[in-house]
């Protein structure tokens, strides 16, 4: 890693430690240490998602316009006085115009980070660079939160309002830390789509591999993310009589699994077509799935229920490793010169939708259908394999195996301008 790379990892690692001290608790504490009530945390939860999915539309223009750190700069900003303004605010208005200020900064925050790492990094390193963000991101959010609970106290609202005030020190610290990055131009993989516009939606639904991506992403955080704090616990407590200590041990374990297998497998995901890299993880959380199903479904001691349930999540895990090394870098590598960003606000709008559908659907359907729950979400992992394989024929092979078009490239002694021939040619 360069200087601006190693920079922005350990920004980045900062912002997911702050974020970890409060998500956990912000039920809590708008709920019970504020006192307003079940109905106003929901709205809280649902002014996040909302506010991400109004800025999002704007968030890519503004970043091909102006570039990715001053949108990722001013989003950081937003975020601090957001999470600031909440960790003060005493009545329910001004806890809803904090929790729209920290929804929306961290929502722009995703594609212009994710924007500054393709220009920072090069096709042979973007992978890892995804991969080293992700993982940092796991132990940020598992660190922060396993402190921040030590730290608060129900009792005490100063307890909460030095959470947000050390999440809110994070975002700032991270503005200084990129405030410090110098940005080189933008690096470009050959064989990406080399036409380009300024910044219009109706160029990006032109591009039928990016329009396929983005369906099968919905369909990868609809059936996985947006299950995990929502529709599978529902399901675990419900049909497994899973204790909330357990759900907390799998929670656990599926960090764990990511912190361990995150660069195990890298060197596997580099060998291989990221397609079929995502195809491999549908197929582990179609095994996942039916853990799930063996532990609420089948007639097994509690015991074993819990070890299956655990199982799961370690399992979902594991496909989250195979994905963050090869997802972003191929959303980055099917855009056009100098659009990157609108691409990253476009597939970080289809990631808000899907985690805003998903416990909507999943949250009743765990709690109350248990079989019809665990055969949907089956059905959609098993869908995720068909769709990335055939996402696979729409990719060029610098865009599906930049390791293998490079080395077909070094050997044919070309240019990486023979990069650009189609996947299947």
């Amino acid at each position: 890693m360069g200087a601006a790379m190693r920079r922005i990892h350990v920004g980045n690692a900062l912002s997911a430690f702050g974020l970890g001290f409060t998500v956990p608790y912000l039920y809590v504490y708008v709920a019970q240490v504020r006192g307003l009530g079940a109905m106003t945390a929901g709205l809280v939860l649902a002014v996040f998602a909302v506010a991400a999915l109004v800025v999002l539309p704007f968030a890519g223009r503004a970043i091909v316009r102006r570039g990715p750190l001053p949108v990722l700069l001013a989003a950081l900003v937003t975020a601090a006085l957001g999470a600031l303004s909440l960790g003060l605010a005493g009545n329910a208005t001004a806890v809803l115009l904090s929790s729209a200020a920290l929804g929306a900064g961290q929502a722009v925050m995703q594609p212009a980070l994710a924007t500054v790492i393709v220009d920072c990094s090069t096709a042979e390193t973007r992978s890892r660079a995804f991969a080293m963000q992700f993982f940092l991101q796991n132990l940020g959010l598992g660190v922060g939160g396993l402190i921040g609970g030590h730290l608060v106290d129900t009792t005490r609202a100063s307890s909460f309002t030095l959470l947000f005030a050390i999440e809110a020190a994070m975002f700032l610290l991270l503005v200084v830390v990129m405030a410090t990055v110098r940005m080189p131009r933008a690096p470009r993989i050959a064989g990406a789509p080399t036409a380009s516009a300024k910044g219009s939606w109706k160029q990006l639904l032109k591009n039928r591999a990016m329009v396929q991506l983005s369906v099968l992403g919905f369909i990868l955080f609809f059936a996985c993310y947006g299950q995990f704090e929502s529709g599978l616990p529902a399901y675990g407590v419900e049909a497994a009589g899973i204790s909330t200590s357990a759900l907390g041990t799998a929670l656990a374990a599926n960090t764990l699994m990511i912190v361990v297998a995150q660069f195990v497998v890298l060197r596997f995901v580099e060998r291989r077509r990221r397609t079929r890299v995502i195809a491999a993880a549908g197929l582990i959380w179609a095994v996942a799935w039916l853990a799930a199903g063996y532990a609420g479904l089948g007639s097994v001691s509690q015991e074993m229920a819990t070890a299956a349930f655990v199982s799961t999540y370690a399992l979902f895990g594991l496909g989250e490793a195979l994905l963050s090394p090869t997802v972003a870098p191929l959303v980055a590598d099917l855009a056009p010169a100098g659009m990157a960003g609108q691409y990253n606000s476009a597939f970080a709008l289809v990631k808000q939708l899907a985690l805003a559908v998903g416990p909507a659907i999943g949250g009743p359907m765990g709690a109350a259908l248990h079989g019809p729950y665990i055969v949907t979400f089956l059905v959609f992992s098993l869908g995720i394999t068909y769709l990335a394989l055939r996402l696979g024929r729409q990719l060029t092979l610098a865009q599906d195996h930049p390791a293998l078009a490079r080395s077909r490239v070094v050997a044919s002694g070309g240019t990486a301008q023979a990069e650009s021939a189609p996947a299947h040619a």
